[in-house]
This record gives C-alpha cells, structure tokens and sequence, in this order.
C-alpha cells in the first residue's frame, strides 16, 4: 500500500526538520513537499524557519559548497551561472492549461496534462546528492491584506539564499494562518552539475500551473528563472489579482519629494534594461520597491505594496556619476551577492560600465577571463556579462522609503510606462485621462530587446504594459482589467509615459542619465495641479520655463530652449507608425481586444493628421 504524506516525511526528515514542518497545522503544505521529497529524492532536507540560525545555515551552506565566493568586503558573494544560461528562459517558459482553454497567440502554453507528465519526467530523482531547501515567504508585507504566504522548494544554496535578500520570512505567518493559508508554490532544481554549473540545459523548463498554483523549474541556476518569487509567482499573482479586481504590476514603486516636504508616491512599469532600477533609486528621492507591485483600491484611491524587501538589479552601467546611492551601497559592508560579473584576484569585482580600468584577467561566466577572449563560436567574451546583477536588501540603501513595510499601502498619485524608444517619444508626457493613458501609454508600449532576455537585442518589440512576458491572461482581458479598476477610483491619478532613449540622427542620446529627476519633479507638480502644460495632438508635455526652472534647482545647469525643442519636438510619422503597428497586432491577433482601444487611437492618429497638414512631420513644442 502507498505511504501516506505523513508517512513519507517522518521517514525523509530527520527529527528536528520534522517538526519543524508539522508545527504548521496545513495538511496541503505537508501533502506537497512530502510529494516532491519523494519524487525528487534528495540527500538531504534543510527545513528553514525565521530563526537568525537557520537563515545563517543558508547562508554559509552557499559558500560551503562553493555556489557563491566570498569576496573582500564583509558580506560581499560572488556567483556564475552557466555560460548558456545567463537570462530568462522564454522560449521554455510555458503556462500549463486544460484543454479548451486558450490565453492567446502571445502567451505561450503547453496542454496541461503533458506538461505535468513531462516536468514530473524530469524530476524524478534529479535531487540525487543534493540537500533540498523547503523555505517560506510572504510575498508583501506581513499580516496584509496585500500578502500571499509562499512555499520554495530547491537545492540551490544561492537561490535560497538570494530569496533571503528578496523576501520576507513568512513561517511565523504560516504558522498564524495554519489552515487557512492559500499559498503559491515552488519547486526548483538546478539539476545535474558540471564543473559547479546546471549540465542539462536542453532539460531547461519552467513551467506554471495555474490551476495548483505551483511552478516549476528544472535545470538552470539563473535567478531569473528560478527564484521562483519574482517574475515567476507575477504569474500566479496577475491571475489571482484578475479574478479578485486588484492589479499585479511589473512596476516599482517611488516616493518622489516635492515642495514644503510632501512625497508623491508614483509606480513605474519599464521592461528590463531600460532605467526601471536607476528611477527608483534617484538621487534626492527614496524608493520603495524596484520591480513588482500590488494595486488594490482603498476608500477610492490606489494603494500599493511592494511584494519583495530586496533588489535583484542589474549592474551593468552603475557608476559613481550616475549611481551615487547605489555605488556607495555596493562597496559597503554587508549582504550582496554579484551574479556574473568579473571577480578578480583581489577579491574585487568589475562589471561593463564600472569606474576605473578593465581588469586584465579574472573569473566570470565564461571561466578564466583575459581580454580578448572568445567562445567556441568565435563571439568576444566581455568581461562581465550584460545581465549580470547584484542582489541586496533594501535596508542596505540611504533612500529606502520609511513606509516599505507599511501593511496599508501607500496611495498612487501617479503612473509611468517607460521603454526603450530612440526615435519617437518625448522624455517625458502626460495622458489626457487614465482611458488614454491606459491605452496610448501602457498598451502600446514598445521597447528595443536587451541583454536581460535570450535572443537578439535592439529589436522593437510589442509589451503591453511592460508585462507581456508574464500574462497568464488574454492580453484584451489584462487590458479591461486596467480600465475597469481605474472606473472604479474616484479620481484617478495621471498616466504618464517617459523615455531616456531618444536619439539625435547621429546617433547620440539626447539626454544625460541624471535627467530623469527633473521628469518626474515636473510629474510630480503635475499630479497636484501645480504647474500647467502644453496640449499636444497625443498627451500634455511641459513649458520650457517649467523644466529651466528645475534643471537650475535640481541640476544646477541651465536648459537650453534648443534642447527643449529638440526633445520634445512632435515627430508625426513616427507616431503614426506606433498607431500602425498597434491596431495591426490588436486587429490580428488579439481577439478579445476591447473595441474603446481602437476608438482611442483612431482619435489619436486624425488628431496627428490635422497637426501634420497644419504644421509639417517634425512640430516645435512653441507652435502649441
């Protein structure tokens, strides 16, 4: 007769871990590791309460088996994923759902049935050796109407330990809500080693389980696609949230600080790579969260948390300039973890864009570095790889936000959509409404590709709302979610779009990187009516003597009007191109597209036309 779950994890646990386990009165947590203790079969089994001892364990249990090194500052880790696995995985990534139902041409999916019996393949016994962690999170602040309690699976030292840095310790919570906590799940395995890296690549698979709320993730080490909290529950969370009339948002969340004291709380949804991290850690103002936020409406107003307590940022391009906060954080004692960057012989790292001179050798993704180096396809090998990351908490920065742990929220008094566009979008522009902006702004959201996922950069690539990648509803559905929830505030907040991309037809950015404060200074004016704007054919852009007067204040450089004008210039053809471009992909491959989408941007493209025949391709902000 088959064992019983109970059965199974007194005979796997040793005594201590056990109990451990059963103090959490929830037999369907029990049910579900006793499930993958037996089909994984690990070595060994680490159940991790909050206690500072056990999260040390964790910790130490990194360096010891060598997925992490230390490094010369106190605190400081460095660790290598495979060369062939140094982003998201997209093309394995891959909703599990019934048959019959069907989330559309841009998410990808897999028959449910086959998923399950293929991923359960892989599993099995894949944990031969390894020690297996069973960890829990909260996924927001703890004892919130925002939270969702979680449970990680993995024999990933580094992943368990990454999510230390990322997460919020949530077995006293589970311990609280016994019975009554409806969790996500996760189980994670990097598989069969080889020379300290994940071997089997082509047995790279994470899977998602809507129904059972669990992914799954098999056989790489790359935090994206196994720290199973981030982008990976954004899935199960943008479903729950779809279900339930709240929003799950790839969006950071930043207190921007404007006269006489105040702080203006904004959200911001940017795709990787293209500023999301440097904004919310600007200079001057404090940040509450860098990457997933949770929307709910309270007493008529947007309220927010952010899910993580830490930063999983990329870090290529942090210098001293431009990064001060973030620059002096990551040459300071205390918990870091650099992934895929240059450790040198002293014990230092160097990453693509640093201050000071390439070192000369090294170790990164690739093994031994020295410069020059190729891989077997004959592709230069740079020094650090363009994803690679730093991980920390955010208590570690001088800006964190004092209300990062709040249980209520903090109420939006803005919304930013940003991507990388080097020829059409003004720095910085208002929406007429939240209809408009919702669709002008956030669904017809178009960005250059990147480092950050596998495949060729600088392709212009369709994202609504910077969350394509991790739908697991009709992208039409996603985006009558967003208008319904803006119906119901009394008065919502402006939408707003910004890009520090744009480019002169030489080729050259417009804008310095320290520009991005004085956009959202003048947003942040804006959401309180304190200073006016100009009325454009597609949004409200600033006054010229608005952005002087802040680029005096906050730079302390003057603002040329021949910038002004260049920047916010209204460039007709290109708009109409991202007119083009959007009703095509919604016409022909977004079925349930809501019909208002169309009628939006049909008033958008006759109102470019009749500023085109009145005023040529290429408008100066001054004819408005």
């Amino acid at each position: 007769m088959a064992k019983n779950f109970v059965d199974i994890l007194r005979d796997i646990l040793d005594k201590e871990d056990y109990q451990k386990l059963v103090r959490v009165d929830n037999p369907q947590l029990h049910q579900f590791v006793a499930q993958y203790l037996e089909l994984c079969n690990p070595a060994k089994v680490f159940v991790c309460t909050d206690s500072p001892e056990d999260i040390q364990f964790i910790r130490e249990e990194a360096t010891r088996i060598g997925e992490e090194k230390r490094l010369a500052i106190e605190g400081h880790t460095v660790h290598f994923d495979g060369y062939w696995d140094q982003a998201r995985d997209k093309g394995n990534t891959r909703f599990l759902l019934p048959e019959g139902i069907d989330l559309g041409p841009q998410i990808k999916a897999t028959d449910r049935e086959k998923g399950l019996e293929e991923i359960q393949t892989i599993l099995k016994d894949i944990m031969r050796g390894h020690r297996l962690y069973v960890r829990f999170f909260c996924l927001g602040p703890i004892k919130s109407e925002f939270t969702i309690p979680a449970v990680q699976l993995t024999d990933s030292a580094y992943v368990a330990h990454s999510e230390d840095l990322l997460f919020r310790q949530g077995y006293e919570e589970f311990l609280r809500l016994g019975r009554s906590a409806q969790f996500f799940r996760f189980v994670h395995s990097q598989g069969e080693l080889q020379g300290g890296v994940s071997k089997n690549i082509g047995q790279r698979r994470i899977y998602i389980d809507l129904e059972d709320k669990t992914v799954y993730s098999t056989n790489t080490q790359y935090g994206g696609n196994t720290i199973g909290l981030k982008k990976l529950a954004l899935r199960l969370a943008i479903d729950k949230a779809s279900r339930e009339g709240w929003l799950a948002e790839h969006m950071f969340i930043m207190g921007v600080h404007g006269p006489g004291g105040r702080v203006t709380y904004f959200t911001g949804a940017f795709p990787s790579l293209c500023g999301k991290t440097s904004t919310a850690m600007l200079e001057k103002e404090t940040i509450v969260g860098d990457d997933i936020a949770y929307l709910r409406i309270k007493d008529g107003e947007i309220r927010a948390v952010n899910i993580e307590k830490g930063i999983f940022g990329i870090i290529q391009g942090v210098n001293s300039q431009d990064d001060p906060i973030l620059w002096k954080t990551l040459h300071s004692p205390g918990q870091i973890i650099f992934s895929n960057v240059l450790a040198t012989e002293k014990d230092e790292v160097y990453w693509i864009g640093k201050d000071g001179e390439i070192p000369t050798k090294g170790f990164n993704h690739s093994g031994q570095w020295i410069p020059g180096k190729k891989d077997a396809d004959g592709n230069p090998i740079l020094p650090s790889h363009p994803n690679a990351r730093f991980t920390l908490e955010l208590k570690l920065l001088q800006n964190a936000d004092p209300e990062l742990d709040n249980p209520e929220g903090v109420v939006i008094g803005g919304i930013v959509y940003g991507g990388r566009d080097s020829d059409t979008r003004v720095p910085v522009e208002e929406s007429f409404d939240w209809i408009h902006g919702v669709i002008t702004r956030g669904a017809s959201l178009e960005s250059e590709t990147t480092a950050a996922t596998l495949g060729k950069e600088g392709v212009r690539r369709f994202n609504p709302l910077s969350n394509l990648d991790f739908l697991p509803v009709p992208v039409g559905k996603y985006i009558e979610n967003h208008l319904k929830f803006g119906a119901a505030l009394k008065n919502p907040p402006p939408i707003f779009s910004v890009n520090y991309f744009l480019k002169d037809p030489e080729g050259n950015f417009l804008n310095e990187k320290t520009d991005k404060i004085i956009w959202f200074r003048w947003m942040e004016l804006r959401s309180h009516r304190e200073v006016k704007a100009i009325e454009m054919p597609t949004g409200f852009i600033p006054r010229y003597q608005d952005l002087r007067g802040l680029f005096n204040q906050l730079l302390g450089r003057d603002y040329p009007e021949e910038a002004y004008v260049e920047h916010f210039t209204l460039r007709v053809p290109e708009n109409l191109g991202i007119i083009e471009r959007i009703i095509e992909i919604y016409r022909n491959k977004v079925p349930d597209t809501p019909q208002i989408l169309f009628q939006v941007l049909e008033e958008q493209r006759r109102r470019l036309n009749r500023a085109r025949e009145k005023y040529g391709d290429y408008i100066s902000p001054h004819k408005f």
